[in-house]
This record gives structure tokens, C-alpha cells and sequence, in this order.
């Protein structure tokens, strides 16, 4: 049985693929796959994966995000816990290094610094 989510997004595909006057078979060709697919997608019996989905998105000309608007609320996960990081903070050449020592560390240490990190935070 498809998941919720899997049919919502499929109808979002389909809507919008109508709304554009374009077949399937047009959109399996221009996202390189054959329109079975599309049509399993359609009805939520296969996943699209997010790199289809991107090249779908692109073939119909919306954002990703248009086949999650209006997802409902019961199917949407709780957000994870609310960290905020500056906009450099992935391109900050000290995080680099302190995540390549941190991978370095054995399991039962990099636990320990966790702990202590934890307590620094606090």
C-alpha cells in the first residue's frame, strides 16, 4: 500500500503535468524514462526518488517544493530540534578540520566528547 505522502506527491505530478498541456509519455522523455514509470508515480505505486523528482520539477517548470505544498499535517514529521548556524558556518575551514579529527576519534571516545561537548554547552 502506498505511503500518503508517495499518492500526494504523485497527484501533484500529475495535476501539474495537466495544468501544462504535456502527456506523459512527453514527460518520461523529457526526464529519460518511459511513461510507465510516470504513471506508477502518478499513482503513488513507485517513490520518486529526489533526483527524479528534480528532474521532474525542472520538466514542468515548478520548484520542488510545489508537489509537498499542502502535504497534510498528519503526515508532515515533527521538526527536529531548532539549530540555527550562520551562513558561513559550512565554509569555515575550522569546522572542516575539527569534523575530520572527529571522524579520526575511535566510537567510544568520540561518545566521551560528545558528553563533554554537551557540557560546555550547557
Amino acid at each position: 500500500m502506498p505511503h500518503t505522502v508517495d499518492t500526494f506527491v504523485g497527484r501533484r505530478i500529475r495535476n501539474r503535468r495537466r495544468e501544462i498541456g504535456m502527456s506523459q509519455a512527453e514527460l518520461a522523455t523529457a526526464v529519460g524514462i518511459k511513461f510507465q514509470q510516470i504513471q506508477k508515480y502518478e499513482t503513488g505505486a513507485n517513490r520518486v526518488s529526489a533526483s527524479r523528482l528534480w528532474d521532474i520539477a525542472s520538466a514542468v517548470g515548478v520548484p520542488v517544493t510545489f508537489f509537498f505544498d499542502g502535504v497534510p499535517r498528519s503526515d508532515v514529521p515533527p521538526p527536529a530540534e531548532d539549530v540555527r548556524f550562520p551562513s558561513d558556518f559550512y565554509e569555515s575551514r575550522e569546522l572542516g578540520q575539527l569534523v575530520t579529527a572527529y571522524r579520526n576519534i575511535p566510537e567510544k571516545q568520540r561518545q566521551k566528547l560528545m558528553e563533554l561537548a554537551r557540557a560546555l554547552a550547557a
